[in-house]
């Protein structure tokens, strides 16, 4: 069973959204039931900072040893950090997806539409 911490909100696609440190920004990452799912992750290509992300589109993928899957932005905003200790360190996707395997910081353009709790969540991967 995956793990599903209630604190965070949820997109369909899997991906998890955090407040970030800074007001109206937002920290995102893949779930852990999309990790396992994938499997050992080998790569990760995430959006650019300064770069305009949109929810429910593409903005990166990962890449694992089954298979490339699209990351889709949660929100809608400017990207203003990315984990860059993903580059030599893609692994940390699968052991903290939670933590030290987050993707991207992104600064709101509006408020977050369609997120899920953290039981809407647990519903969808069952």
């Amino acid at each position: 069973m995956s793990h599903i911490p209630a604190d965070l909100h949820y997109t369909k696609e899997h991906e998890w959204v955090a407040e970030a440190q800074s007001a109206g920004s937002i920290r995102m990452g893949i779930t852990d039931f999309a990790q396992s799912a994938l499997g050992d992750i080998v790569y990760v290509q995430m959006p650019k900072v300064g770069e305009t992300v949109t929810a429910d589109k593409v903005c990166g993928e990962v890449e694992s040893t089954k298979s490339v899957s699209e990351i889709f932005a949660p929100v809608t905003g400017v990207v203003t950090a990315v984990n860059e200790s993903l580059v030599n360190n893609p692994e940390l996707v699968n052991s903290d997806p939670y933590g030290a395997g987050w993707l991207a910081e992104i600064s709101l353009s509006g408020e977050p539409a369609s997120l899920l709790t953290a039981a809407q969540y647990g519903e969808i991967t069952g």
